[in-house]
């Protein structure tokens, strides 16, 4: 299955540990053959977390660097760049649904370019109830889940 990953999966490859998560969940996902893609903006996300964490301390500069490399040079994982058009304009529409514009390119992305998103986001995953939601993914992804990891797994 073609599958978009919310930030929070990439996080333990740069030295950040999440509570009741799988850490090994990218990689369990890889390994079950699944076509694992991420949005641009993540890799922001993934760098600027870091950053909080390496000026409390909690992590070497080194650490954050080398995952996020090791994720942007893993043949595996495709990057969705956050520019496209199509992607621009899905987000455009999702703005009115979503609190954090980075969701919204996060979550176009997915649509566009997967058949799911795999999310532990609550915001989010209420979006299942939302006929406006609903009709958009109608119109152009049929098919297209929002699932959580255990979901998948």
């Amino acid at each position: 299955m073609k599958l978009l990953l919310d930030t929070t999966y990439y996080l333990p490859a740069i030295g950040v540990s999440i509570k009741e998560m799988q850490k090994d969940a990218l990689l369990t996902l890889i390994s079950k053959k699944h076509q694992i893609s991420m949005s641009q903006i993540t890799i922001f996300e993934l760098s600027a977390k870091g950053a909080k964490y390496i000026k409390e301390g909690q992590l070497s500069s080194e650490r954050v660097t080398r995952g996020i490399s090791a994720i942007i040079y893993n043949d595996a994982i495709e990057t969705i760049p956050m520019h496209d058009t199509t992607i621009l304009q899905t987000s455009f529409k999702l703005r009115n649904m979503l609190n954090e514009f980075i969701d919204c390119l996060i979550l176009a992305s997915a649509m566009n370019h997967s058949e799911a998103i795999i999310t532990e986001d609550n915001e989010i995953q209420s979006l299942k109830k939302n006929t406006e939601f609903q009709n958009l993914v109608a119109d152009q992804n049929p098919g297209f889940k929002i699932l959580k990891l255990t979901e998948i797994i």
